[in-house]
């Protein structure tokens, strides 16, 4: 019989490794009481909620978890929240979420947020950190009712400057939709793909920026706030603007740190809440 002859080097099939998914969804509603209460909650895979102690009258809180330790190429997390009528709840992360470098694919991230008539929704995850040649694709869709609260903010900073990390290669891609009453009010896309550095140094895309950005309110007193929330950005580290229109108020900051953006998100974030951060974002 003859001997089998090994495969030669070039057709021995790929390594496929393992990838992390995470997903989880959270339902509250709120009772004859006025008072909040977990409806639902689902978790699965890397994705772990938690829901700390909060006062009776207060939103309820939810921190979500990766115990994936940060994704990669090829890795997806999914994030859905729904605040029924009249509900309020605070959705943050325990730390800044890491995309790490891949060997191929691209991360991949979704948020599906609801919020029902006179509810109130604060998504305030803390920021994404890019490392050196990694990608990543993030979606956030919201609808809110006419009546219903948004506050959502997302945070990017390309790598750790204690760590003298530069991001000379990563991809990004983020796109927002938001919808009132299902008709499409708010339509944003942030792209990059190459040198992150120097796209960031151009005058007109960053200004040497390492760490951007991007809050809005959706509520029917957004424009009222306006005032407010340009005060609160009049002594700031980062470049920033907010404007508003149709009920919405949109800001936006470009810092030359993290450490930066950090603080003067903090800043604009509880002047538009009119309450401390949650415990999460000094722990």
């Amino acid at each position: 019989m003859a001997e089998a002859q090994p495969l030669p080097a070039d057709s021995a099939p790929p390594t496929r490794l393992e990838r992390a998914r995470g997903l989880a969804r959270i339902a509250v509603r709120a009772d004859s009481d006025g008072r909040t209460r977990l409806d639902r909650l689902h978790q699965a895979g890397s994705a772990k909620v938690r829901l700390p102690r909060v006062p009776v009258d207060a939103p309820l809180q939810a921190i979500l978890l990766n115990t994936a330790g940060g994704i990669t190429g090829g890795d997806e997390l999914t994030c859905e929240v729904v605040v029924g009528d009249g509900a309020g709840a605070v959705v943050a992360t325990q730390a800044a979420e890491r995309i790490y470098r891949r060997s191929a694919g691209s991360a991949a991230v979704a948020t599906s947020l609801a919020v029902g008539a006179g509810a109130r929704l604060d998504w305030l995850p803390q920021e994404t950190i890019l490392f050196d040649r990694s990608s990543l694709e993030r979606r956030l869709t919201a609808d809110v009712h006419q009546t219903g609260t948004l506050l959502a903010v997302e945070a990017i900073v390309l790598g750790r400057a204690a760590m003298g990390e530069t991001v000379r290669q990563a991809g990004l891609n983020d796109v927002w939709r938001i919808r009132r009453d299902g008709r499409l009010v708010f339509a944003d896309g942030f792209r990059f793909n190459g040198d992150a550095t120097a796209i960031m140094a151009g005058a007109a895309t960053g200004g040497g920026a390492t760490a951007f950005a991007i809050l809005i309110l959706v509520a029917p007193d957004a424009a009222a706030r306006l005032e407010a929330a340009r005060a609160a950005l009049n002594d700031s580290a980062s470049e920033a603007g907010a404007s508003a229109w149709n009920g919405m108020l949109l800001a936006r900051l470009l810092a030359p740190t993290s450490q930066a953006l950090r603080g003067d998100l903090i800043r604009l974030i509880e002047t538009l809440r009119g309450e401390a951060m949650p415990r999460v974002w000094s722990c």
